[in-house]
């Protein structure tokens, strides 16, 4: 069997990035909307970075930049 042309290759390649790009973003979206969730449930950010063993600025960071409310 023969190996496709470079170019097909890259434009093949180049179209999987952007789909797993756009799949990381949604991704990102959905885990900052579960974090203001967990929020809303114990009360503050420092709560949910306590229990996640994560800093409350990256999760308060996550929160802003990828939810719109």
């Amino acid at each position: 069997m023969e190996t496709p042309p470079w170019r097909d290759r890259l434009r093949a390649e180049d179209a999987l990035l952007e789909q797993l790009e756009a799949q990381a973003e949604a991704a990102r979206k959905r885990r900052a909307q579960a974090l203001k969730d967990g929020v809303d449930e114990l009360g503050s950010v420092y709560a949910v970075a306590k229990r996640l063993g994560l800093s409350w600025t990256a999760i308060a960071k996550a929160i802003k930049k990828y939810t719109t409310a």
